[in-house]
């Protein structure tokens, strides 16, 4: 049976699922049951009816809410893949470190603009590199210590999946400097992610191997679950730019759960669930996990 969770920024009172439960039986998807998953904050509908009718008819509550809409079978996922920057971490790591460099405005405006899809991945990448040459390797280190923070609920997220036995893995577009602590800081098993030339303690402006792109991450998804003999119905891909939406788009067409977080519009447009309103634990939430069940 299809099931609805609707998730409250900051309070979700009766009417707010009366609402919800209204607008679905108009829509024909009658529904069912309820249950609170946090009394106040989640609540999971059931309903009788078809997925993208439910979407259209909720699509109202969503500058409100967020909504996640799936079959309830496998709903707790085993394998976890997900984006690094702007996703597991607050911040764009190319950013900061152009920060360090003086240049910020400038690379930050490339990023944003690849993260968008108005500009190739790859390229951008390489472009953004490239105006960090001569910059000194030690502030690689300092820059993980001042400014690199997890997001709100991403360790709770990883340690609760990972404690009922789900794989994770990190796989991002920026840089194993970065990627490997935050893999080991949140519990992460496995990292991909670009590797930068360092020659003489500085950053020659250069890459040392291929680039971790779009089609890389969808790759990664992919072998993950072959490897593993996870089904894709039971993957979770959360990222927030358009080089996440492959991998993003691989898990829904399996039948899985591609999130958008604070996404840009082209990758809302792949995902089947957005979280826009609350932090990581959303995605718990989603899988139908109450607070008494996550990890510290």
């Amino acid at each position: 049976m299809p099931i609805c969770t609707l998730i409250a920024a900051d309070s979700l009172e009766s009417g707010n699922f009366s609402e919800a439960r209204d607008r679905l039986a108009e829509a024909g998807c009658i529904p069912s049951a309820f249950e609170w998953l946090a009394k106040g904050k989640a609540v999971d509908i059931s309903f009788a009816g078809d997925l993208a009718d439910a979407r259209t008819a909720l699509a109202g509550l969503e500058d409100r809410f967020d909504i996640a809409l799936q079959d309830e079978g496998n709903r707790r996922k085993m394998l976890l893949v997900s984006d690094m920057d702007s996703t597991m971490i607050t911040v764009e790591c190319i950013d900061e470190l152009a920060d360090y460099a003086g240049i910020k405005p400038q690379i930050a405006a490339i990023t944003e603009r690849a993260m968008a899809g108005e500009l190739d991945f790859a390229e951008a990448l390489k472009a953004r590199v490239a105006l960090l040459a001569g910059l000194d390797e030690n502030v690689l280190g300092q820059c993980l210590r001042e400014r690199v923070q997890p997001m709100p609920g991403a360790k709770i997220l990883v340690r609760t999946m990972t404690g009922w036995g789900a794989h994770a893995v990190l796989v991002s577009g920026g840089f194993t400097s970065f990627t490997g602590p935050v893999a080991d800081m949140l519990g992460f098993h496995a990292v991909h992610a670009n590797l930068l030339e360092i020659k003489d303690g500085r950053l020659t402006g250069a890459l040392a191997a291929d680039i971790v792109d779009a089609s890389t991450k969808r790759a990664v998804l992919q072998s993950a679950a072959e490897m593993r003999g996870i089904d894709l119905a039971t993957t979770l891909a959360v990222g927030d730019g358009a080089n996440d939406l492959p991998m993003i788009a691989a898990a829904v067409s399996g039948g899985g759960l591609g999130v958008g977080y604070h996404p840009r519009p082209q990758l809302a447009q792949a995902a089947n669930f957005s979280v826009r309103h609350n932090d990581l634990t959303a995605l718990l939430f989603a899988q139908g996990i109450k607070p008494d069940e996550w990890a510290d």
